[in-house]
């Protein structure tokens, strides 16, 4: 760093990441780097408190606006107030796995850095509204939180009235965010990417008022991932009111069926569509989703030979596809893949298991810009087959071993477990259990 300091002293960008810095780089940064604007000291460990206060004793870091503390778990309150001090500026900020992070660190950052406009907290579960009403000094346009069991509706409340500009709200896995949150979301005018995935209590009583708000016409990005209260009466809202959404994510939301996803072929300007682990058995949505780059429909157990066919006649420019998981896929799927969508780039045939050494054949002639093939558990595709073609791809993923229990189904195809298949079922499952430790993962 001393080094650097002396060749590069009009350095504007600087990523010090899972480096072994200590406080004496910090005081270099101070003296040496007066034009700094980007830095990150994310998962740096052997700073202090005291390497911080450093940053405001010369003439560098004044002009920072991108500053990345993610993992610094050292950093104690009064770390963050020299920050601020020191940083005044800052306008982007990342503080990602810090489980040591609390209202009160914020607070102190926030007395003097009222400039900032983007804040990503992921994995920062001592995290509260306490933090958002801090930031309500600020004119946030882009918030990420995830992993957070303390945030509640009262931060979407403090977004509305504080944040009015706010266009990108990223709260995923946020337990206590409910219905009433996503209603006072709906006075909103400027979202454009909305991410509640796995806010596992949001139903389409909470995304109606959004989709019939001020926002629905700007909305460009949308994911409610494995949301399992989500139904088709929320897909044929999004098919009527979502005119400009080109990314959508129904991951493993259960509760749609194939009449919801078929209302989605009313979304021409849909780009990229995720909906794995759906219990779907039709793609005709594709008749009208013709501009799809990018499309997931892995562990859709109910697929057949004739989805792909829709999809694959439908939407020609795809790029990205996985069909991982889809037991009934012969190599005829295939088939149709590579003799129309010749702009493959990535594609996953994991679980296939039916598929054999043909498919290989199919995908070397007509998908020549392929580039990723990942083909696990992929029990009839020989070795000596993969390999004679593999010098064309940039990556290849392969295994023949039987497909894990955790698929769902056995070697020829079986469905294993149809218990899902009931709601009645799973719900007495879920009320069995009163403990479950999973170690070792």
């Amino acid at each position: 760093m001393r080094l650097i300091s002396e060749g590069c002293p009009a350095l504007l960008y600087l990523n010090l990441s899972y480096t072994d810095i200590t406080n004496g780089t910090l005081r270099l940064l101070s003296r040496s780097f007066s034009n700094l604007q980007y830095l990150s000291l994310a998962h740096c460990r052997k700073f202090t408190d005291k390497g911080l206060q450093y940053l405001g004793s010369g003439k560098g870091c004044h002009k920072l606006i991108y500053l990345d503390l993610s993992g610094c778990i050292q950093i104690s309150v009064e770390g963050f107030r020299y920050i601020a001090k020191s940083c005044s500026g800052i306008k982007h900020l990342i503080i990602n796995d810090m489980p040591t992070l609390t209202d009160r660190c914020i607070q102190a950052l926030v007395e003097k850095c009222q400039q900032i406009v983007s804040i990503v907290f992921l994995e920062a579960p001592h995290i509260s509204d306490t933090a958002f009403k801090a930031l309500a000094e600020c004119k946030l346009v882009e918030i990420k939180i995830e992993g957070n069991n303390r945030i509640t509706d009262l931060s979407f409340k403090l977004m509305s009235k504080f944040s009015p500009y706010i266009k990108h709200i990223y709260m995923v896995d946020c337990q206590k965010i409910t219905d009433a949150g996503l209603k006072i979301l709906s006075s909103m005018r400027n979202i454009l990417v909305l991410n509640l995935a796995d806010c596992i209590s949001i139903s389409d009583a909470g995304l109606k008022p959004i989709l019939e708000g001020f926002s629905v016409s700007k909305i460009r990005e949308l994911s409610l991932a494995n949301c399992t209260r989500v139904t088709d009466a929320t897909l044929m809202k999004i098919a009527q009111r979502c005119h400009g959404l080109t990314y959508l994510n129904l991951r493993y939301c259960d509760s749609l069926t194939d009449g919801g996803v078929e209302a989605l072929g009313n979304l021409h300007s849909l780009l990229a569509l995720n909906i794995s682990g759906i219990p779907i058995t039709d793609l005709k949505f594709c008749h009208g989703a013709k501009h799809l780059d990018y499309c997931d429909v892995s562990y859709c157990l109910q697929l057949t030979n004739n989805s792909i066919k829709h999809l694959a006649f439908s939407c020609h420019k795809l790029t990205s596809f996985s069909m991982a998981g889809c037991p009934k896929m012969t190599d005829v799927s295939v088939q149709y893949l590579s003799g129309v969508c010749r702009y493959l780039h990535f594609l996953d045939i994991s679980g296939c298991v039916h598929l054999t050494d043909r498919t290989l054949r199919f995908l070397w002639k007509g998908c020549r810009q392929l580039r990723i093939l990942k083909m696990l558990y992929c029990i009839n595709i020989t070795k000596p087959a993969t390999s004679k073609h593999s010098v064309k791809l940039q990556k290849l993923e392969y295994n023949s071993d039987d497909p894990p229990p955790w698929l769902g189904y056995d070697s020829q195809g079986h469905i294993l477990l149809t218990i899902w298949n009931s709601k009645s079922s799973q719900f007495a499952l879920e009320n069995t259990f009163q403990r479950l430790d999973i170690y070792g993962c």
